[in-house]
């Protein structure tokens, strides 16, 4: 039987294709679920010491010696429920940069669509979140603090979350392949923006004329709408803020997938 090359074959074929790889996906998310916990001394409760030692420290600093308002919620879970989108993001920033990378025996040996590989990397970080959103639940039932109808707009904003640590991970782990430097910058981005972005305190705080500087970081609207959702509205939300951060999130999308379809095809050359 003869096998039959077609030049532009594959890139006709590749958004089928990502479908037609999907349980390479799953294969590739499962494992990295399986390898992150792997031979650690806690294991899987590292998801939830994590975000409760965050919390405690941010908790004192912001609370006790800035002494900022809380507009009478708990000021954990204030931070808590900030904590909960940033830590997806953090942790799935982190390791989509690094999937490729990760991942090149597999690359420079098989064909398959290269998205494959940063949105299985995506699944362990979703895996923390819905973890931590347990120990969140837990908080909110000893503070007796229970969520009221604007809960059932997490998953929306979760998509939000999703999309932003995505198309920034196809951006930097495209980047990473042609230059490995990026590997060093990843975790400077991840810590700088976790100063930047409304973590342990309500946004409500920054100046009125640095507002719409601030809001361009796409994360602001997402954690913003997360304390919303979780805290009964009592957290001010800002409409045209999430509005800003969907367009910056929709045009990184358009740009990420362009520049990684673009460089995709020397990654087994490079890698």
């Amino acid at each position: 039987m003869d096998l039959l090359i077609e030049p532009g074959r594959a890139e006709r074929n590749y958004w089928r294709d990502l479908w037609r790889y999907r349980e390479l996906f799953f294969f590739l998310a499962w494992r990295d679920v399986l390898v992150r916990y792997k031979q650690t001394l806690i294991g899987i409760a590292w998801v939830l010491v994590r975000p409760l030692l965050t919390m405690i420290v941010f908790t004192f600093v912001f609370s006790k010696v800035a002494h900022l308002k809380s507009g009478g919620i708990p000021y954990p879970l204030v931070v808590m429920a900030g904590i909960l989108p940033w830590q997806f993001f953090a942790t799935a920033l982190s390791e989509s940069s690094n999937s490729l990378i990760g991942n090149s025996n597999l690359i420079a040996k098989v064909y398959f669509p290269r998205l494959v590989v940063p949105a299985g990397s995506i699944i362990t970080s979703l895996v923390e979140f819905l973890i931590t959103l347990v120990l969140m639940a837990a908080m909110m039932g000893c503070y007796q603090y229970l969520p009221d109808w604007r809960i059932l707009l997490v998953p929306a904003f979760m998509l939000l979350a999703v999309a932003c640590s995505f198309v920034l991970g196809l951006w930097l782990c495209a980047l990473n392949v042609q230059y490995r430097d990026f590997r060093h910058i990843v975790p400077f981005i991840v810590q700088f923006g976790l100063y930047v972005s409304p973590v342990g305190f309500s946004s409500n705080i920054i100046p009125e004329k640095w507002r719409l500087l601030y809001s361009l970081n796409p994360m602001v609207g997402v954690i913003e709408g997360f304390r919303w959702t979780l805290l009964r509205g009592q957290s001010p939300l800002n409409w045209p803020v999430v509005l800003l951060s969907c367009v910056l999130i929709a045009m990184l999308t358009a740009s990420g997938i362009w520049y990684f379809r673009k460089m995709e095809k020397t990654f087994a050359d490079v890698i």
